[in-house]
């Protein structure tokens, strides 16, 4: 949903200071909620601004902006290194899922195998080569 515009956010409240009725009547003409009009009113006398509030909750990255570059860094050093060596190296403690997400999106995601190397592809090619050559014997 949209925030209602600044222009109908001065208007009400302008309204509301030249008491041109009670705040009910005040948000049944400009088809707002009595909730709103003191919400602003409340928001104009903490924060002095009438303007839309950005969505401030949720959860806040367990990875900053310095460590999200260290973490680059790192698997610029050592292209090779499994989740967990990189998130000893970076010294945080989060799980493996976290440093996993901030690679993805920085575009550097990789697949390992059990041993830490870089996963093959099932069908290498020896036995590509293997499997043509049965393939042509009688």
């Amino acid at each position: 949903m949209k925030p209602y515009s600044m222009d109908l956010r001065e208007r009400v409240l302008a309204a509301v200071d030249a008491k041109e009725g009670t705040q009910q009547e005040i948000a049944q003409r400009f088809c707002v909620s009595e909730v709103w009009i003191r919400k602003m009113k409340r928001q104009r006398r903490e924060l002095g601004t009438l303007e839309p509030q950005t969505h401030r909750c949720g959860r806040k990255p367990s990875l900053d902006e310095s460590q999200r570059k260290q973490l680059a860094e790192l698997v610029a050093e050592d292209a090779d290194a499994t989740l967990k060596e990189l998130r000893e190296r970076l010294g945080v403690t989060c799980c493996l899922s976290v440093i996993w997400n901030a690679l993805k999106q920085m575009g550097l995601t990789y697949k390992k195998n059990g041993q830490g190397r870089r996963a093959r592809s099932p069908r290498r090619p020896e036995a590509a080569s293997q499997m043509a050559a049965t393939a042509t014997s009688p």
